[in-house]
């Protein structure tokens, strides 16, 4: 059985699903190993990188390209 099945299948069940204590457990176990997966996936950045990063975060700011906290507030209000 591919993934895709598999989670087709596994949403059929949890939509007959009736006990919420079951829905509750399910939903801590998806955040718990969505979390878990996300930390072994991380990895720390070299000092070249965050040296680069910084390099290029100055030369934008040195040539305007840049947006202010408000602005960027002020577009995200508009997200929704």
């Amino acid at each position: 059985m591919n993934i895709e099945t598999r989670k087709l299948t596994f949403i059929q069940e949890f939509l007959r699903l009736q006990n919420e204590e079951i829905v509750i457990d399910l939903e801590k176990l998806l955040h718990k190993g969505k979390a878990e997966l996300l930390e072994k996936e991380m990895k720390p950045m070299s000092q070249e990188k965050l040296n680069s990063d910084i390099d290029q975060s100055l030369e934008d700011s040195k040539n305007g390209r840049i947006i202010s906290a408000s602005s960027l507030k002020t577009k995200i209000r508009k997200w929704s």
